[in-house]
């Protein structure tokens, strides 16, 4: 996208984040020069909750080379890409950002092709474009599911691979739901359908269920009937609708409409839920900013089953949630050697068991002590594994438009058969804007 396709969307200036030092190159300096200078970079995180992970990588970076990192963290719910745009408009791009895969159309022939760099050959997870190359470095796989307390289950007689299917998971919620009160819980899960500060995860995460439960990686069905017709499959997501319904019935209801991210992870870590709809990025929270309520909790054992809400769904869904991309304006070798350090030994230990990360590089010998990490592995070691298609929807459709059909139903505005309504209106309406 060229300068002219940015300056037209409507941006506040106050997203734009005032930041010194970061080392940008003025109009008249060569890329040589440029390179020659290059005392520090600028890395943009949007992963917060691991900023303090990320700040150690910065850190052992500059130890081992001389050259600074400064990260600039992104708080979830903050639109990260609207933020980037401001940094653009301002020139200050920092020398290396984040995207998701809808976010890569904003910077369509502004990014450098990472293809002759040494870790695309080593990981299947590099964000890759049809007619720009390899443009994204994949750090971590993460994956959605419905998140557990081990223990929890196991004191209400609940064998979590029972659960492969809706009437199964109404049995599993109904026998935790029986025992609520002498296990101390405050709900069976905790579910939260506040738009403006989660609507990244109900309308894309959650509703990323819709899309790829139980199918293989390469299946596109519901994607393309979503981008190619703007439709809903009424029989599938009918069945989805009631397993949301399900989450909402058994919800902390103090959460259900009104919570934060925070909130909802605390809640988990205290042991006050049984599960959570959140991914497995909670489980680098649960062992650091909530690790004394974890702690208190027992340090419990954590899994993570599918959202069945069909029958005989098996798969969790995994990918890289977001790519570190080098603009083409910034210090472009300075940030390639830092990408390259990230996949050699110094930055993957600290990635993995730091920051809890799953490696995306095929020889990387680190291991992470995330909770959640060995759940991951064996449901890609057995092949049970969809993709995260719901990445493919246009940008904000998830955050700012699904979202907010999930809150009225979760406040009562609407019933299973309205809520199915209300997303296809939802859908109609934005493909019609495009």
């Amino acid at each position: 996208m060229k300068k002219r396709k940015i300056l037209s969307f409507v941006m506040t200036f106050f997203l734009i984040i005032c930041i010194s030092g970061c080392g940008q190159k003025s109009s008249g300096d060569s890329p040589e020069a440029a390179v020659a200078k290059a005392e520090s970079i600028t890395l943009v995180n949007i992963k917060s909750e691991v900023n303090a992970q990320i700040q150690t990588l910065a850190s052992q970076y500059e130890k081992e080379t001389g050259i600074k990192v400064s990260v600039i963290n992104v708080d979830p719910g903050v639109d990260s890409q609207a933020t980037l745009k401001g940094y653009y408009l301002s020139d200050q791009m920092p020398d290396i950002i984040a995207c998701e895969a809808s976010g890569f159309s904003n910077w369509e022939g502004l990014l450098v092709d990472l293809s002759d760099q040494n870790w695309a050959t080593r990981t299947d997870a590099a964000y890759v474009d049809a007619t720009y190359g390899t443009l994204g470095f994949p750090f971590t796989t993460e994956a959605i599911g419905l998140a557990y307390n081990a223990d929890i289950l196991e004191k209400c007689g609940v064998d979590p691979k029972s659960i492969t299917g809706p009437a199964a998971m109404k049995s599993a919620f109904e026998a935790i739901d029986a025992k609520k009160s002498s296990l101390g819980l405050t709900a069976v899960v905790g579910y939260c359908a506040e738009p403006e500060n989660l609507g990244w995860s109900s309308g894309n995460h959650i509703f990323g269920a819709y899309i790829d439960s139980g199918l293989s990686r390469s299946d596109t069905t519901y994607i393309d009937m979503l981008n190619n017709q703007n439709k809903i499959d009424d029989a599938r997501f009918s069945d989805y609708a009631n397993m949301i319904g399900l989450f909402i019935q058994y919800s902390d209801p103090k959460l259900l409409v009104a919570g934060v991210y925070n909130d909802q992870v605390m809640g988990f870590a205290s042991g006050k839920y049984a599960f959570v709809t959140q991914g497995s990025w909670i489980g680098a929270t649960l062992v650091g900013d909530d690790a004394s309520a974890y702690a208190s909790a027992g340090n419990f054992k954590v899994g993570m089953v599918p959202y069945a809400f069909q029958d005989g769904q098996d798969t969790i869904l995994t990918s890289a949630p977001s790519w570190w991309a080098i603009p083409k304006e910034g210090q472009v070798d300075a940030a390639k050697d830092f990408l390259q350090w990230c996949s050699e030994d110094s930055g993957q230990k600290i990635l993995v068991e730091e920051a809890g990360f799953i490696s995306p590089f095929k020889d990387c010998k680190y291991v992470a002590s995330d909770p959640f990490a060995s759940t991951i592995s064996k449901y890609i070691a057995a092949g049970k594994t969809s993709s995260w298609h719901w990445m493919d929807m246009p940008e904000n459709l998830g955050q700012k438009g699904f979202a907010f059909a999930f809150q009225k139903f979760a406040k009562g505005e609407l019933d299973a058969a309205g809520f199915l309504k209300e997303i296809q209106k939802i859908a109609t309406d934005w493909y019609a804007k495009l």
